[in-house]
């Protein structure tokens, strides 16, 4: 996944065949952070209040400082390095994602052509490269998600040309990942994000340069197979994409039309239908797409005017503005997460090199954190969170 700051419709172009880490100066697209699901709603109170014994982690991929940062959230939501961060990665990563079993992360390594896995010690947060890692991927690899049950993982490939590809893999017990027969599935021109929706269906993947969605049906081995009607129209260089918890709505970031597509889900074929009023304003530049675990708003980073827009989810997936929208964020705002219990947002700001994080209101609005904006590496990409439950880390929904 790329960090899209200062990216016009032309670079953006151009940028794919050669795209690289924004600390190089290249233009580059984004990939979106890993999608938020519904949170389990016993580790809450009836207020949505933490327990005091909740322990939530965070893990940042630092494009420029080819490394991934590991934090502990603490209750306040600040976030604190764990010992031993940051972790070395491959070059230039860009996506980072949880696998739902609570013991992996895996990174997508842009500039090195493949992908990372990580064990992660729920005790301290600290994160172990498995044996055999890294392991092969397509050209510049951008995004990364892992299916709901945690047995595969995709990752988008932004290619050469129009070589874009979705590289499949199956994750073993033991973390290391396998190529899916007959991976990687071609994608769209610039694929650069890639989401799996939470009944475990579907993966979509937005194409920046073609300017469309590719919408897939996960097999039981984990291929991918071209839904019918895909790929399905977007605005200007789609970067980013999230699927609702519900399952009944995706929404994607246009970078270069400064709006939000949103789309219902055909819950038996995944097709994608504009929902009535789409695309949805958004401010300068909006690089990816932050779904709440309880599916009442969305936030998207907009690199352009160093903001984050909030929006509140209306019942047929329509997006309304919530007061005070957008809200300052550091320059280059790209990626970032909400945390498991719900109650914050962090935005990594890729050219400030920082994470901005935020206390959610409860009509949505976001208030800076105490101590915000928190170092990070250089050029700070995706964002993934997840909750120590059982001796494991489980990202949302728990």
């Amino acid at each position: 996944m790329k960090n899209p700051v200062a990216l016009s419709t032309a670079a953006a172009i151009a940028a794919v065949a050669v795209l690289s880490a924004c600390s190089s100066g290249a233009a580059q697209a984004p990939n979106s952070t890993i999608p938020s699901y519904a949170v389990n709603q016993s580790q809450t109170s009836a207020t949505g209040a933490r327990s005091d014994a909740a322990v939530e982690f965070a893990y940042e991929a630092n494009e420029g400082s080819t490394n991934v940062s590991a934090y502990k959230v603490e209750s306040d939501g600040a976030l604190t390095a764990v010992r031993g961060s940051p972790f070395a990665a491959g070059s230039a990563p860009s996506g980072v994602a949880i696998a739902p079993t609570g013991k992996f992360a895996i990174v997508s390594n842009d500039g090195s052509n493949n992908t990372s896995a990580f064990s992660i010690d729920a005790a301290s947060g600290a994160l172990t490269q498995v044996r055999g890692s890294p392991f092969s991927a397509g050209t510049q690899p951008s995004g990364v998600a892992v299916d709901p049950m945690g047995k595969f993982a995709y990752v988008a490939n932004v290619g050469a040309g129009s070589s874009s590809n979705v590289s499949a893999y199956r994750i073993e017990s033991n973390g290391a990942l396998t190529q899916v027969k007959g991976s990687p599935f071609a994608a769209g021109t610039g694929a650069q994000y890639v989401a799996a929706d939470p009944s475990g269906k579907f993966v979509y993947v937005p194409n920046a340069v073609s300017n469309n969605v590719s919408a897939y049906k996960i097999a039981s081995n984990g291929a991918l197979t071209p839904v019918k009607g895909s790929p399905f129209a977007a605005g200007t260089e789609p970067f980013g994409v999230a699927v609702d918890p519900t399952a009944k709505f995706a929404y994607v970031s246009n970078y270069g039309s400064a709006n939000v597509s949103a789309y219902t889900v055909n819950a038996t074929s995944g097709a994608l239908t504009p929902v009535k009023g789409s695309p949805f304003a958004a401010a300068t530049q909006p690089c990816s797409v932050i779904v709440d675990p309880n599916g009442k708003f969305i936030y998207v980073p907009n690199a352009g005017s160093s903001s984050v827009s909030a929006y509140a989810i209306k019942s047929g997936g329509a997006l309304t503005p919530v007061k005070g929208s957008p809200f300052a964020a550091e320059a280059g705002a790209c990626y970032g997460a909400v945390d498991s219990s719900d109650k914050f947002v962090y935005v990594g700001n890729s050219t400030a090199s920082s994470i901005s994080g935020y206390q959610i209101g409860s009509n949505g609005a976001l208030k800076p954190l105490k101590g915000s904006p928190f170092g990070a590496g250089t050029t700070p990409a995706v964002i993934a969170t997840c909750r120590v439950t059982s001796g494991k880390c489980i990202p949302p929904p728990l």
